[in-house]
């Protein structure tokens, strides 16, 4: 959708057709696993513009009609329902799917990542209900504490010995931890389920009852229709900083785009990425890559994580998160920083992006951010 706006705001006059397998309009879904769940947004508010908006931009909409296969000789997409449409240029943007772990008795689980999931998952779970979450990442952590404000009795099982996987580091885990135990969620961190059963999940050797057992173990691309094409595939679709893919008419952007060696599955980098690659199809300049930006609310809780950490750089607390808003900044070679988290708004995150992108130093990030301590 964000590819299809900026094409109509940059000039371009000529067809447009989004294709897309769900039968809704293109809609935002970070709310799926908050508000959605809770209850408090109308579903019409989740769609990013209203059909009324496509019409007058002349872009047709071919919604509930998946793609099954890309034909890059005769530049052709071809429709579930048999029919064929021709391209001069295809922006492929099919998201991810849900992981679905290894589990015995992993059919009886839910998973959350359309509407349909989000609506199937409020209708299962009641005041009282015993909801297991596998997995403590971004999804996991919305989803225990949007199911803990309405009732349910809301257990996270994770793998690693801290929320996030361990990704975010034992001080912003315990923030988050701390806020989940107060809203009456259980954790169960460094602990695996090895088998789901008819109302009963198993913890190890424990035995817990479960009403509901959603899994939230991360996603995969969707790049089958990439991989039928014969494009370069790893992790996703790889394509260069422009989005553009081996074959120069065919893009590919969002969750399922490896841009230029980094994929990112947020909102942000939906956004950013159908922007440049329409760009890019138009031929005009194509903006500089903006440092990845992750937000996440759970209960009354918010997370920004702006920039990319590999894993090797050393980690310095700028403010405690324990102590009200914290700032936690990841440190590379030179002393740059190259991720920073700050909780409940501790820091502008726009400020925050731009220290990542000019590669301050440690120093000058501090003396930006708090320039009075």
């Amino acid at each position: 959708m964000r590819c299809a706006r900026t094409l109509r705001r940059l000039g371009h006059t000529g067809s447009i057709v989004l294709i897309a397998d769900e039968p809704h309009l293109p809609y935002n879904r970070p709310p799926l696993s908050k508000e959605v769940l809770r209850d408090d947004v109308s579903l019409d508010l989740l769609d990013a513009e209203g059909a009324a908006w496509y019409e007058r931009r002349g872009i047709e909409l071919r919604v509930g009609t998946p793609a099954t296969s890309v034909d890059r000789t005769a530049r052709a997409v071809e429709l579930v329902d048999g029919t064929t449409i021709r391209f001069d240029q295809l922006l492929l943007a099919t998201g991810a799917a849900p992981r679905i772990p290894p589990i015995d008795g992993v059919e009886r689980a839910l998973t959350l990542r359309t509407v349909e999931d989000a609506l199937a998952l409020r209708a299962a779970v009641r005041p009282g209900s015993r909801v297991v979450i596998v997995g403590g990442g971004f999804i996991g952590v919305e989803v225990a504490a949007s199911l803990a404000a309405i009732g349910a009795e809301v257990s996270v099982v994770e793998l690693a010995d801290r929320l996030w996987g361990g990704s975010l580091g034992p001080e912003l885990s315990a923030w988050a931890a701390r806020s989940l135990v107060a809203a009456g969620v259980t954790l169960s961190l460094g602990a695996a389920v090895t088998r789901i059963g008819e109302g009963t999940v198993a913890i190890g050797p424990e035995i817990i009852q479960a009403d509901v057992v959603l899994l939230a173990v991360g996603v995969m691309p969707r790049d089958e229709l990439a991989r039928g094409a014969g494009l370069s595939c790893d992790d996703g679709i790889v394509t260069d900083a422009a989005h553009r893919t081996i074959d120069e008419r065919i893009f590919a952007a969002g969750d399922v785009a490896m841009v230029a060696g980094l994929r990112v599955e947020h909102w942000h980098a939906a956004r950013e990425g159908g922007e440049r690659a329409a760009a890019a199809m138009l031929g005009e300049r194509v903006a500089d890559r903006r440092a990845p930006w992750i937000f996440s609310d759970f209960g009354e809780r918010h997370l920004d994580v702006v920039g990319q950490s590999v894993g090797d750089e050393r980690r310095e607390v700028l403010s405690d998160p324990e102590r009200g808003p914290g700032v936690v900044a990841w440190v590379g070679g030179g002393d740059r920083v190259v991720q920073m988290a700050a909780t409940d708004g501790a820091v502008d995150v726009e400020r925050a992006r731009g220290l990542v992108e000019s590669r301050a130093t440690l120093t000058q990030a501090h003396r930006e951010l708090f320039p009075r301590g």
